[in-house]
């Protein structure tokens, strides 16, 4: 069994202007975005994490120092935010104006089409994510680690560990620096625990 906090970074500039796509883009946090994250350290100071591991853009990388006060934070290329092509550093009002067909193709089928017609499928993020959850569960059965990464990766990985068709992950959310909490079995099922706690 492994249990996995993961939380999503801090508000960036991008969250605050409407949202905007951000994928590999790498920007920093706000300062709301870095209370946010600084938050975080209160809600986990009695909880004993045995690593720390985050994506390598600086938004989640600073989130995780901040939340757990600078421990040692492990980046993993596999934990990076979507590579959403042609849509990055636009808001979905502006892309789908552009291009409403890539949209829909995403929206219809993202294990198989690719963001922004350019960036990664649903499909190639998912599996990603699975091989390195499925890596941390090997490497640290019966311990707890703290997860830093994104929203589109995040809710990817979960809509399809709970079975979900992949077009629903959307209806999952993760709001900025919300502690999500989930357990893998030594068989690979998922249990969720809490989601924006």
């Amino acid at each position: 069994m492994l249990s996995v906090y993961l939380l999503r970074h801090g508000e960036t500039p991008y969250n605050a202007d409407g949202n905007r796509y951000c994928g590999r883009t790498d920007i920093d946090l706000t300062e709301k975005g870095l209370r946010q994250a600084q938050s975080v350290r209160a809600r986990l100071k009695d909880i004993h994490l045995d690593a720390v591991y985050s994506s390598p853009l600086i938004r989640a990388r600073h989130t995780a120092e901040a939340a757990t006060g600078s421990m040692n934070v492990q980046t993993d290329n596999r934990l990076i935010e979507v590579d959403f092509g042609s849509w990055e550093k636009k808001t979905r009002e502006e892309f789908v104006a552009e291009d409403p067909r890539s949209w829909e193709a995403w929206s219809c089928d993202p294990e198989h089409h690719r963001a922004g017609n350019t960036g990664e499928t649903g499909g190639e993020v998912v599996r990603r994510l699975d091989a390195f959850f499925n890596e941390m569960l090997s490497r640290h059965a019966g311990q707890t680690i703290l997860v830093t990464g994104h929203n589109g990766t995040n809710r990817l990985y979960m809509a399809y560990k709970l079975g979900m068709p992949l077009p629903y992950y959307r209806r999952l959310f993760q709001e900025n620096s919300a502690i999500t909490l989930f357990e893998l079995a030594d068989d690979g099922a998922f249990t969720l625990k809490k989601l924006n706690a």
